[in-house]
């Protein structure tokens, strides 16, 4: 019987590890994608980026402009060779197209934080990629 016991209360453990780094994953939504005129080969895409409490993105870039700004709650911003900075609703963040965006988190364990994102990238090329 204890064994049982063990290996059930494992499982849960693993399940309640597996739901929580699950739930740290950012929440992405598209809101538009244009085409620019002036700009051949060009687009912006503009997302709304949500992390749960205490979630963060993974180290990626954008290979674009790209151009932060804050809703609600506040984030945790930092670019490989640049500073850590923590920003409040109404402040702003900018990546360029080589930027490595080493923080990208949440700075509250019990509020959702919010933002938008304007990117301007090459037609068709991902909006983020892993860096490793």
């Amino acid at each position: 019987m204890t064994g049982k016991v063990v290996v059930s209360g494992l499982l849960c453990l693993l399940c309640l590890l597996t739901n929580t780094a699950l739930a740290q994953e950012a929440k992405v939504t598209a809101l538009m994608s244009k085409d620019l005129a002036d700009n051949p080969g060009k687009e912006l895409l503009m997302i709304a980026v949500e992390h749960v409490p205490g979630g963060s993105s993974v180290v990626h870039r954008h290979d674009a402009q790209a151009f932060v700004y804050v809703l609600q709650g506040s984030v945790v911003m930092q670019v490989k060779g640049g500073e850590q900075v923590t920003l409040t609703a109404g402040q702003t963040f900018y990546e360029g197209p080589g930027d490595i965006h080493v923080i990208d988190r949440n700075a509250s364990r019990t509020e959702s934080a919010k933002f938008v994102v304007f990117m301007i990238k090459n037609k068709g090329a991902p909006a983020l990629m892993p860096v490793q």
